[in-house]
Parts: structure tokens; sequence; C-alpha cells
């Protein structure tokens, strides 16, 4: 069976330090018959030299627009904005079949240059996705809600452990001003819509860590919106992604409404799509800038909508997200499995 070169590119993005691929899998790919380039990066979580002592090989940040003819481009966000044509098959989330801002430009790189994308978010098998960050995506999101909701987080973030992330968790709720000595703060209403899917089940997993009173929303859950129900909560974790239009979970009407809500946590992120379910908010949030403020002083509401999540936790969610990408790769030099389903919204999407 063919082998493909595969060549794991530096991220375009500053803040990106996570990998598709960790040593250790990159190590298995090799002594399975693939060739592995690594290219240099300043920010990757994964020291060079760990791919180095796996049998990969090196190349400088940004070779791969010079890369080998056949070999396959394998990322985690958005490329660079040059070269404008886009010659490589590329593996990467692309976020270009939603309508997304910018979709129309990715997608003419591959036309002009006769490339190929592959978008990881459209590796599925009878339709559901088979390789995603959502879990360490709905667990960062749901515990950055729950800092910012506790007066913890006042600034920017940055990447860190588990460890030291669940620590903060513990540190439990604040007392209400002017509570009695020996009171016990109540726990947050938290709730999570899409609590069954991947980002879903990484939220209520961070939300259990900081004793949150748990709320789950599901299919049956949405079909109707209860919005008394939702606002009667302190936090809410948006984990669904919709691929049309529909009723969204929170309007613009509902920000000056009375209501106990008081922080959102986006993880979705589909803030320039038609579908995005929190039309509100049309602009995502920043490392540096990780909250945006809507509302009044006295009905404040704030958001979280930050869209490379993962990469706040990027060697745990490396890791995860390796282990699913590698025993697909067999399947990829002949477009077998789910990369036939991704092939299959690239070729629709370029008509």
């Amino acid at each position: 069976m063919t082998r493909p070169h595969l060549w794991i590119r530096a991220e375009a993005r500053p803040t990106e330090q996570r990998v598709p691929i960790v040593p250790a899998d990159a190590r298995r790919l090799i002594e399975d018959g693939f060739t592995v380039t690594v290219e240099e990066s300043p920010t990757r979580v994964i020291s060079l030299a760990e791919y180095v002592e796996a049998g990969c090989a090196v190349a400088p940040r940004g070779s791969w627009v010079d890369a080998p003819e056949g070999a396959v481009v394998v990322g985690i966000k958005e490329l660079p904005e040059d070269p404008d044509d886009l010659a490589h098959t590329h593996v990467f989330f692309a976020h270009a079949y939603k309508g997304q801002e910018g979709a129309d430009r990715v997608l003419d790189r591959f036309r002009r240059g006769g490339g190929e994308l592959l978008d990881v978010e459209y590796l599925t098998v009878d339709g559901k996705r088979v390789v995603a960050f959502g879990f360490w995506a709905g667990y960062v999101g749901a515990a950055l809600a729950v800092l910012r909701h506790r007066g913890l987080l006042t600034g920017g973030v940055s990447p860190m452990s588990r460890e030291e992330l669940d620590a903060m968790l513990q540190q439990g709720p604040a007392l209400a001003s002017g509570a009695p000595a020996g009171a016990t703060a109540e726990p947050e209403r938290a709730l999570v819509i899409g609590s069954q899917g991947r980002s879903g089940t990484g939220a209520m997993a961070a939300l259990a860590v900081a004793g949150c009173a748990l709320t789950r929303w599901d299919r049956a859950d949405t079909e109707v919106i209860d919005k008394n129900a939702l606002l009667a909560h302190d936090i809410m974790v948006n984990c669904v992604a919709s691929d049309r239009p529909r009723e969204p979970f929170l309007a613009t009407a509902d920000v000056d409404v009375p209501r106990r809500l008081r922080t959102v946590a986006d993880v979705t992120c589909d803030v320039t799509s038609e579908a995005n379910l929190l039309p509100f908010n049309t602009a995502i949030t920043t490392w540096e800038e990780p909250v945006r403020a809507f509302g009044s002083v006295g009905n404040p509401l704030e958001v979280i909508a930050i869209d490379n999540l993962p990469s706040l936790l990027p060697r745990e969610s490396s890791e995860s997200f390796s282990a699913e990408l590698t025993p697909l790769l067999p399947d990829l030099a002949d477009r077998q499995g789910p990369w036939a389903a991704s092939l299959e919204w690239f070729r629709r999407h370029l008509r």
C-alpha cells in the first residue's frame, strides 16, 4: 500500500502551539513506511529534538510551499496568506464550507493552484466526525467561563497544563458580598448545550471539577428553546454546531432582558456564519482580550469566543488529536474511509 510523504508544517498563528501528529505517533508511521518531515517552529509545544529522535526529517519553517510533489501538508489552523496558489494536498481546519469570513479566498487559492483541501472537520463516518479537538475545546471554554464568573479571569490567557487549570477551578465559587461567617458559597448554575458531543463532554468534565450545578441540554431540548430556563443559569456553554440557520439560543433581544445569565462560553465559535446560534456576537475574542462585554452595568452579559481554545492546553489536546488522526493515515493515499467524505465536501464547494 502506498504511504504518502507527510509534511508537518509550522503554524502561521503566533499563539498556536498544537501539533497534528506527536513524535510517538510519527515514529509508528515511519515504521509503517511513511516519510515524515517536520518544519522548525518557534511556538510548537513539542521540541524539534523529539521529532528527530523519532526519525523525522527536518525542514525550515514555511518550506512546505516547496515540498515534493505528492507530499501532504498537515497542520492545525489557517494557512499563511502567501502563496496565492495552493498546489499541494492540505489537511487542516479550514472553516470554509459554512460561509465563514474569508472562506471564498481559501477555496480560490486551491482552485488556482490545483491543490486539494481535506478539511479535518469533515473527516466523518456515517456523518459523525472521527477526529477533533472537541473535548479539550469544551473543557477549556467552560473552565474560562467559570473563572471569569468567579472574578479570577481578569486579563489575558496563555497556555498551561491541565493540572494548573484544574487547580484554579478547584478554588470554588466566591461567597456573596455580606455573607455571614461560616456560610458556604452557592455553586454556579451552569448549562451545557450539546452536552453529549465531544466538546459538550469536555465542558461537563470541567464544570464538574469546578463544582458547578449542571444542566444538560441536547437535541430534544433545543427543538423549542425554553428561554426562561436558559436565562435562569449563571453560565452557559454552547457546544452546538449547526449547518443551517435555525432558532438561536440567545438573540440580540435577549441581551437587555432581566436574567440571571452573566457568562457565555461559545465553544463552537461560528461567529461569522449564517448558522451562528448566538448571533448577537459576531466576532471572536482573543488570548489577549478573551472576554467581550454586552448588556449594561446592572445587567451584564460577557462572552468568551476564542476559536483555538484547545491550544491553551496544547500538549494534552495534541496527544488526543494525534491518537485519532494517526490510525486514519494509511487510507489517505487512496482517499478511502473518512478521507473520501472530506474530499467530497471539497469538490462540492469548489464547483
